[in-house]
């Protein structure tokens, strides 16, 4: 009996494709001087939506946005641009699809009165979207993916994406003021940490080699936070793999956002892997946690460390990635262990005064109080390497 169902199924199959092609060359022979979209419609939040596809080249004449002014959030349906982000969704484009490499990005999110379109239910959801070519759909959410598509499409470079399609979420709605609501909405969802982003990037450059140090580094396993922007006060986590990605990146090129495309993640990851260890053996204020894993070691160890050890924090770890670029041989791709070990016989503690006037700064608030506080800026990171390479004579 199922060889039998199969088969009829099998045989009725050519019959339904024909039935259906026959009734989309209707549908789009009358609409012939519109743009006609195979879709999806659906009920959400009290209204219908529908969800199709759009070739790049489509956008342009599609969608048009009506931005917010910079002090007027009342007078457009989605935010003011954000300068230069446009941009970034472009280079990101160019640079994967360069090299023919996968890539993806949100869908865009509009809206438009019901009554400008046509809606023609085919069933079981499907529908087929008819937009007359006088009607555009104004953008709740996805401006600046709009741009990126629209100026790379008509830039040099728009072969890159001239067969790809870009989903559109479409809101039958014209309210003004819901659609700003729906904008609120949208714009809702948590920002994403950067050091989950790197978590989930590509293996490739500093975030592999920083992915293989967190396990290779003994003071790293196990006590980074691969997630959180930053590690949760009362955890056993001290570093996230951001921290570890920004010292990676000044290790091997004094450049906090260097990539490192180029480096081979094997060796490099291996050559800075002994040198860190080597250090964190070394630094009498590192041998400890360095050598106890994370289950043997208590919070109050942990939060004792971070409060009293520039080693604890992000900028800490920062100010010896800088160091260590001075130690490395970029031609044999090593770090002068004896000059590592001058960097581990320094006090790295806070209150080290070499740490003073730099990145630990005492606070003048209070006349009557001696306490310190961190400053994170690039001014004062220069500032600790070069007192300390002027320490170990090295300029």
């Amino acid at each position: 009996m199922t060889e039998t169902n199969n088969n009829h199924t099998n045989s009725s199959q050519p019959h339904r494709d024909q039935q259906f092609d026959s009734l989309l060359a209707t549908y789009l022979s009358k609409y012939h001087a519109d743009r006609c979209y195979v879709g999806l419609v659906f009920n959400q939040g009290q209204r219908t939506l529908l969800q199709f596809n759009v070739p790049a080249s489509d956008l342009a004449n599609l969608l048009q946005t009506k931005p917010a002014t910079s002090n007027n959030p009342e007078s457009g349906k989605d935010r003011p641009e954000i300068k230069g982000h446009a941009d970034e969704i472009k280079e990101y484009i160019v640079e994967r699809a360069s090299k023919k490499e996968h890539w993806t990005i949100g869908t865009i999110t509009a809206n438009v009165a019901p009554e400008l379109i046509t809606l023609i239910e085919l069933g079981k959801t499907f529908c087929l979207i008819v937009i007359p070519k006088g009607v555009k759909l104004d953008l709740t959410d996805g401006q600046h993916r709009k741009k990126a598509i629209q100026e790379l499409i008509e830039s040099e470079k728009g072969e890159l994406i001239r067969d790809d399609y870009f989903p559109i979420n479409l809101i039958l709605e014209n309210d003004l003021r819901q659609c700003q609501i729906d904008f609120r909405d949208l714009a809702q969802a948590k920002a994403v940490d950067k050091s989950l982003l790197l978590s989930f990037s590509e293996s490739s450059g500093r975030v592999g080699i920083t992915k293989k140090l967190i396990e290779q580094v003994r003071m790293f396993k196990g006590k980074t936070d691969k997630i959180q922007k930053a590690p949760n006060k009362k955890s056993k986590l001290i570093y996230t793999i951001n921290y570890i990605a920004t010292t990676v990146s000044c290790a091997f090129a004094d450049n906090r956002n260097a990539q490192l495309e180029n480096l081979d993640i094997k060796e490099s990851s291996e050559a800075l892997a002994n040198c860190l260890n080597q250090f964190f053996s070394e630094c009498l204020q590192t041998q400890k946690i360095a050598h106890t894993n994370t289950e043997n070691l208590t919070v109050d160890e942990v939060i004792t460390f971070r409060q009293e050890c520039l080693l604890g924090v992000s900028i800490g770890i920062e100010v010896l990635g800088r160091l260590l670029y001075c130690t490395y041989d970029q031609k044999n791709n090593y770090f002068n262990a004896s000059q590592v070990s001058q960097l581990a016989q320094i006090d790295w503690s806070r209150d080290n005064k070499l740490w003073q006037d730099n990145v630990v700064r005492i606070d003048n608030t209070n006349k009557n109080s001696d306490r310190t506080y961190m400053t994170f800026g690039a001014s004062a990171v220069a500032d600790a390497v070069k007192i300390v390479k002027i320490r170990l004579g090295w300029i």
